[in-house]
């Protein structure tokens, strides 16, 4: 139960008190009316004893008597109503003083930690403490007990009467009929002889004081001393000053003792209950308790709400426009009223006059009633003990002849209803029941339990249910206010007690007092549960107010419990304010609600949560709290609700009905909605021109839109190839001031900076709403709250200005009158949601200044769409216009949260997010770019021609436009091969995009008529040979740099349009692809707040198969003098010969409708290689490939002429084309020198770089001989196998489309990098690792990577000049002498040793001699030191005995570095000769002469 303001002992003692009747003449009541009181009422704020009383008990012992109160009131001898239950103006009375007690406002709630429920409630129920002692005193008198029977009677004559003696003996004889004559069953008298005190009231403002006192000495004489007494009141002659404040004690005790007077002097008839008044109205308890049954029938809901077991008391309508409103302050307020209106209370009096009042009760109870109570006490012992002896003993006998014994104390189940039985006055079970409530009256509680427990067993005994509950409940109370508690509280005495009342009895007015006070002693022992359980057992249908009371008490017992029981609390407060609603307590049940809803709010009670807001939501309408109402159905339609879709759409009606008129009695701001739902943080703006769809051929850019779908590793592409474009502008250095470009923001992006808007740009808001509700939801009039504050931003960059630095004064869309002069507002009439529907809208705001713009919120018109089964009852009838209310949301959007510092990561603190706070800045230039005949698929390595159309579609002029792309081998803008090129190549392309003429992309030139492959035959001049510069920006081979667009002028002026051709080559891999461009674009303006401007285009590109290319180099020799002589004019070294193989595979099949590829040309790039001829032995037939098939073409290849080293020929390539038709390709200009340099997967200048920089040692001579000075050897060994030759593979395809025949273009590229390793235009699947083990042990260092055998083998190249036929004469001469010249060519970049050995040894197959043998004549070996890149010639003389055909090459060759290698040098210092390849077989022809 809650708090107190008494202690358990106190409120016992209260309850139960010495009764005094009072009887005044007529002069004496106009005595006290001058103070605005009767003489009962004047004594009342005096009735509690300051002083300590004493009795004797019948053993002569002093008993103390501390702290008693006496209840004084007026005779009143009106028939007192059944005792069984309250009489209906009882009820109203008691609703009354409930309703006039709220908790009191700014008091600090009691706050409760149980789990993780912090709870605030009232520790304290005033209300209950005063229904409690007001249901008390007003108790009827009972014929089973003597408490509340008059002890005393007060005579009350006044001074100024003519005889006051006569007229003391006529109230006297009145009493004495009152108690005696039979005729009046009320008041109820204590014991016959009544003790009657004299007391005599003196106005000492008009009487005569000394005739008061002769008066009063007469008295003396007549009634004694001790029963008799002189009252002097009024003393006050003049009304009370405004300085002078006189205490008023009696306000305090009038309103609670109104019940009482009301109800025993004048009870009311009930008012008629009309229709008028049965509507729901606080404290309306003649409509609410007279009959429980009528006012549950009249408690209906709508249909939705029938089956909840807590229905609320509505009419059946449903609908809060049908609830009758609650005045303010109700009933109670009008008759406090009217209270107020009566005048103060005691204006007459004094504080001496309050003193002799006071000291008037004192001399009245100590002399008076206690010597009374202490005489009675005494007789009725006496009686008990004379009458003991005959007939206890009698009746002992009797019960022991015929029952054996002492009879056990039968359960209540086992006595006979004999709650109508009566023991005459004079009984001897009556006498100890006297005695025991005298006692208990004194607080001789032991003598009062001994007495109470012998009648509870004579009560017992004879079956007398009423008398012995009466009996037990006294009996249990005495033991527990014992001093010392010398036995247990009898809990079961209680719970006998009540059952029997309640059950047996059928007595609840009884059963309650005994509830109410088990309950205190309960709850005074800390037993809060049993508490509880006594109290939820008293809750009945009979008295709604009885029941919420006492389940609101049960509530609190659970939750001050130990282990606070929070649900229970919360289930109970709900039960007992429901019962509260149904006993008119409008203001109760709503507080009972607001605490319960502590409990369950965001704890997934779904519906209990909804029922609870739901009631909170009508209660407060009906009280006048029309916030609270809409705060309520707020959260009804904002949480996740499992109501079924006409309840929900009950609620949004009632809300609806709520919340327009709120809306209607306040016209400021709009107030805000619940519904829809908006999820702030998934908000994005976009700040620009929508993107503008295909214009016929043209194809518009993608850019950035709110279709797209956020993606962050995109976002960190775009943001790589911006900076490469912002570098490229800047010289090749970012700024450190670069922030990339974000059109449109969400929640993924950097939103602590402010974005930057331009003016006459568009800004789109996209807005997430959801509808939580299964019913449908109607918005109109959709638009973007706002506000403006203009600034001027003419100066330069200085950052943001802080807001209070604003030219101007905020503008608002909903207050201004010129806003669409600032901010034009784009507003959607109509937005529908389905049931649980998400939907975006996207609003747009034109602005017209330059300025801050802070996007506040959304406005708009809420209405509900009704349901199905709404519209089907209303068929038939007049269709009722649907509820309109209008409000907005706030976006308010949160930024991410700090984790930067030690306070944000022991805190949480979030950052801003500046999304919907953007700067309107001054005017920038917009591009828009379209694509002309982009296409969609492409064969692998298929080059065409497209068209790219720039637009600037605004007022400022634009300059410094670039494109990156994350394939910048994909396409290219021309560039590469000078002048020349350009105006050749722009002559063999269309002028217009939209001409039909079909012509090559490449720049052709026409071959002589004639044999086409005229290279290839001996004395034919080799192909040309173009010299290229590398290019410096965006061609740097597999590097992703911006490119600068050519413009006219470097300017696009407003509303001009330039159209340039872009060639594209399909990506090598086939699938499909996604290419990315980004084109960047500055102002022509400088000192602008954005710097610069980006568009975002990307296409996908499905790739197809068309050709496979590998390629392979192996050294080669010139057997012969003829081409030496020839290969040395043209410059070339022959010892540098290579073997290039190529094999083209076609590997589409028949995708696309490809017929046929050919094979139009085959070029080479480099800077130290090109191709030479071409020596394939088909010389005849044409190169074509059909599906799958595959050809093989050889290539002769040399080294390039070096060239002065100037600053022109640093960086220059060497293109040379061989081609196989009747045209052939430059292949140095655009686009073939452009898709080179972009597509190669090496770094021609790094790569060149290092090839170059061996290819010219640094060599001395030191005494005769050439030593390296260039590094180490192991770099020299492997130049001499490096290769860096470029083959470019061009073909034609032939293809059919819709029966027309298509002629496709293309390019693949191969580099050769190493000589006898295969190389391939098409990527080659890495096969899988092997799983390596982990290592704990540390890896070692790397060991040096020694030349191999392979590659120490071929430092030196080997030639043998000889006859191939030579005749001899044998049969004149034995020995045939033949002159063989050897050649030797150093391959290496380094000094070799060379060794030549001629002894004949068999090392291969490939020696092994034809026919017979021969010998070399002179040494068997020779020592030579070659030069880097030296040719020596070596004489030799061999000798043959017999014709035949013989084999030459039968010297072994070995060569070693003048210089060892590191590991030589770690073995000993000694270079080790390796045998070098051997050289082809050399056949010769002997014969023999005639």
């Amino acid at each position: 139960m809650a708090q107190c303001v008494q202690s358990v002992q106190e409120f016992i003692q209260d309850s139960f008190v010495p009764m005094v009747a009072v009887l005044c003449s007529e002069d004496a009541e106009k005595v006290t009316r001058k103070n605005n009181l009767n003489f009962a009422e004047l004594l009342r704020p005096f009735c509690r004893l300051t002083s300590e009383g004493h009795i004797r008990d019948p053993n002569n012992q002093v008993q103390p008597v501390k702290n008693l109160r006496i209840s004084v009131n007026n005779v009143c001898t009106r028939p007192a109503p059944a005792t069984g239950s309250l009489s209906p103006a009882q009820r109203r009375l008691l609703g009354e003083v409930v309703s006039s007690i709220q908790p009191p406002e700014g008091v600090t709630a009691n706050i409760i930690t149980a789990g993780d429920h912090d709870l605030s409630f009232n520790a304290t129920t005033p209300w209950f403490e005063a229904y409690r002692e007001s249901f008390l005193q007003s108790m009827p008198a009972s014929d089973h007990e003597f408490l509340n029977h008059y002890l005393a009677c007060l005579l009350v004559v006044s001074s100024s009467e003519a005889v006051p003696v006569e007229q003391f003996l006529k109230l006297s004889q009145e009493q004495h009929r009152i108690q005696h004559s039979g005729d009046y069953t009320n008041p109820r008298w204590f014991i016959p002889n009544t003790l009657k005190y004299y007391v005599l009231l003196h106005d000492t403002s008009q009487g005569d004081e000394q005739r008061a006192d002769a008066v009063y000495e007469d008295m003396k004489q007549r009634y004694g001393s001790q029963g008799c007494y002189l009252l002097k009141i009024n003393s006050r002659t003049s009304p009370t000053g405004a300085d002078e404040q006189i205490p008023d004690p009696w306000s305090q005790y009038l309103h609670k003792n109104n019940l009482l007077s009301q109800e025993s002097c004048d009870e009311p008839a009930p008012p008629p209950v009309t229709e008028a008044n049965s509507v729901v109205a606080e404290n309306d308890i003649g409509s609410s308790e007279v009959d429980s049954q009528d006012s549950a029938d009249k408690d209906e809901m709508p249909d939705s709400m029938q089956s909840h077991p807590l229905q609320l008391d509505c009419p059946p309508s449903g609908g809060l426009d049908s609830l009758g409103v609650l005045p303010p302050g109700g009933p109670t307020a009008a008759r406090a009223a009217a209270l107020a209106a009566a005048g103060t209370h005691g204006d007459c009096l004094t504080l001496n006059d309050h003193d002799h009042i006071r000291q008037f009760l004192q001399e009245f109870t100590f002399r008076g009633l206690l010597p009374h109570i202490e005489k009675n006490i005494r007789q009725l012992n006496d009686q008990l003990v004379s009458r003991k002896g005959l007939s206890r003993s009698l009746f002992s006998a009797t019960k022991k002849w015929f029952g054996g014994g002492k009879a056990p104390e039968k359960s209540i189940a086992e006595l006979k209803s004999t709650s109508g039985l009566l023991y005459p006055p004079e009984a001897p079970e009556l006498q100890i029941r006297k005695m025991a409530d005298l006692c208990f009256l004194v607080q001789h509680y032991e003598l009062a339990y001994s007495c109470y427990h012998t009648a509870k067993k004579d009560f017992l005994s004879d079956q007398a249910l009423l008398y012995a509950a009466g009996a037990l409940e006294m009996a249990a109370v005495s033991a527990f206010l014992q001093a010392g508690a010398p036995r247990p509280y009898p809990a079961h005495y209680m719970d006998t007690a009540i059952q029997t009342y309640r059950d047996g009895c059928k007595n609840m007015v009884l059963a309650e007092r005994c509830a109410l006070l088990s309950a205190e002693v309960l709850k005074s022992q800390g037993k809060y549960s049993d508490a509880a359980t006594l109290l939820i057992k008293m809750t009945s249908e009979d008295s709604d107010l009885r029941s919420a009371l006492l389940l609101e008490q049960a509530a609190h017992c659970f939750i001050n419990m130990r282990n606070p029981m929070v649900r229970k609390f919360a289930f109970h407060m709900i039960l007992a304010g429901h019962r509260f609603s149904k006993a008119g307590q409008k203001r109760h049940a709503l507080r009972c609600y607001c605490q319960a809803m502590q409990v369950y709010r965001a704890r997934g009670w779904s519906l209990a949560e909804d029922h609870i807001n739901f009631t909170i939501g009508r209660q407060s309408f009906t009280l006048r709290q029309p916030d609270n109402a809409v705060e309520a159905f707020r959260h009804i339609l904002t949480n996740d609700s499992q109501q079924t879709a006409t309840q929900q759409g009950a609620f949004l009606r009632e809300y609806l009905y709520v919340y327009k008129s709120v809306s209607a009695e306040s016209e400021a701001s709009l107030p805000k909605l619940p519904l829809p739902c908006i999820h702030a943080a998934a908000t994005r703006v976009y700040f620009g021109h929508e993107r503008r769809l295909a214009e016929g051929e043209k194809q518009a850019a993608t850019n950035v839109s709110l279709d797209q779908e956020y993606d962050q590793e995109q976002a960190v592409m775009w943001c790589q190839l911006e900076e490469q474009a912002v570098a490229s502008a800047h010289r090749g250095v970012v700024p450190a001031a670069f922030q990339p470009s974000q059109c449109c923001l969400n929640s993924q992006t950097d939103n602590l900076r402010t974005p930057l808007a331009v003016v006459e740009e568009p800004i789109i808001v996209e807005v997430t709403f959801q509808n939580p509700l299964k019913v449908s939801l109607l918005l109109s009039d959709l638009s973007l709250q706002w506000s403006f504050t203009p600034r001027d931003l003419s100066s330069p960059q200085q950052g943001d200005l802080p807001s209070d630095e604003a030219s101007g004064e905020p503008i608002t869309n909903d207050k201004s009158e010129n806003k669409d002069d600032v901010i034009s507002s784009e507003i959607i009439p109509e937005f529908n949601f389905g049931p649980k529907e998400t939907k975006v809208a996207r609003l747009k705001l034109l602005p017209h200044m330059i300025g801050q713009l802070n996007i506040l919120g959304v406005a708009y018109n809420l209405a509900s769409v009704p349901s199905e089964e709404v519209a089907h009852c209303a068929e038939g009838q007049q269709s009722s216009q649907p509820l309109v209310v209008r409000g907005q949301q706030d976006l308010e959007i949160r930024g991410p949260r700090l984790n930067s510092t030690k306070e944000d990561k022991t805190s949480v603190s979030h950052g801003q997010d500046q999304r919907l706070h953007p700067l309107i800045t001054p005017p920038m230039p917009l591009m828009e770019v379209f694509f002309l005949q982009f296409p969609t698929a492409l064969l692998c390595g298929e080059i065409t021609k497209a068209y790219v159309e720039f637009c600037n579609v605004s007022g400022v002029a634009l300059r410094g436009l670039r494109v990156a792309s994350t394939h910048p081998h994909f396409f290219t803008f021309g560039g590469v091969g000078g002048t020349s090129s350009s105006s050749s190549s722009a002559a063999s392309t269309p002028l217009s995009p939209t001409s039909a003429e079909v012509c090559s992309a490449y720049h052709t030139l026409a071959t002589p008529p004639g044999d086409p492959h005229h290279h290839l035959h001996p004395g034919h001049p080799p192909p040309p040979v173009y010299l290229v510069s590398s290019p410096v920006e965006g061609l740097v081979r597999g590097k992703a740099v911006a490119v600068e667009i050519p413009l006219e002028g470097g300017v696009l002026r407003p509303g001009q349009s330039a159209q340039l051709p872009l060639w594209l080559r399909g990506p090598d891999q086939e699938g499909v692809h996604e290419i990315n461009f980004l084109f960047y674009y500055e102002s022509a303006e400088k000192g602008g707040r954005i710097s610069h401007r980006v568009l975002r285009h990307n296409v996908f590109i499905c790739a197809s198969r068309s050709l496979s290319v590998c390629a392979t180099a192996c050294p080669s020799s010139v057997p012969s003098a003829d081409h030496r002589g020839r290969d040395a004019e043209d410059g070339d070294h022959l010892n540098d010969g290579m073997l290039v193989f190529v094999d083209v595979e076609n590997v589409n099949m028949s995708e696309a409708g490809v017929r046929e590829f050919h094979i139009i040309q085959v070029s080479s790039c480099s800077r130290q290689w090109r191709l030479h001829k071409c020596i394939n032995p088909y010389k005849d037939k044409d190169c074509k490939l059909t599906s799958r098939e595959r050809a093989k073409l050889c290539f002769r290849a040399a080294r390039c002429k070096p060239l002065k080293a100037t600053s022109t020929t640093e960086d220059k390539f060497t293109f040379a084309d061989l081609n196989l038709g009747n045209e052939r390709i430059v292949s140095s200009t655009t686009p073939c020198a452009d898709f080179f340099f972009r597509c190669c997967p090496s770094d021609p200048v790094k790569k060149e770089g290092r090839a170059g920089g061996l290819s010219h040692p640094s060599s001395r001579t030191t005494g005769g001989h050439w030593t390296w000075g260039g590094g180490p050897i192991e770099a020299v060994v492997r130049t001499c196998n490096e290769l860096d030759l470029n083959i470019i593979v061009l073909w034609k395809a032939y293809v059919v489309e819709d029966n027309k025949q298509l002629i496709l273009e293309g390019q693949l590229h191969v580099t050769l990098q190493t000589v006898g390793k295969e190389a391939f235009s098409l990527p080659q699947k890495e096969e899988a690792q092997e799983m390596v083990l982990l290592k704990f042990k540390p890896d070692l260092p790397p060991p040096v990577i020694q030349p191999s055998v392979e590659q120490l083998s071929t430092l030196i190249k080997t030639n043998l000049h000889y006859p191939e036929t030579y005749s001899h004469p044998f049969v004149h001469e034995r020995l045939c002498v033949v002159p063989v010249t050897l050649t030797m060519s150093n391959c290496a970049l380094a000094e070799v040793e060379v060794l030549i050995d001629l002894r004949h040894k068999t090392i291969s197959p490939d020696s092994t001699e034809v026919h017979g043998t021969f010998t070399w004549l002179g040494q068997t070996q020779y020592r030579r030191r070659l030069r880097p890149q030296e040719v020596a010639p070596l004489p030799l003389r061999a000798c043959f005995l017999h014709a035949g055909v013989y084999n030459l090459s039968t010297p072994r060759v070995f060569a070693k570095f003048t210089t060892p290698t590191r590991k030589e040098e770690e073995e000993g210092g000694v270079a080790v000769e390796t045998s070098q390849q051997a050289a082809s077989p050399a056949l010769i022809i002997i014969t023999s002469q005639a």
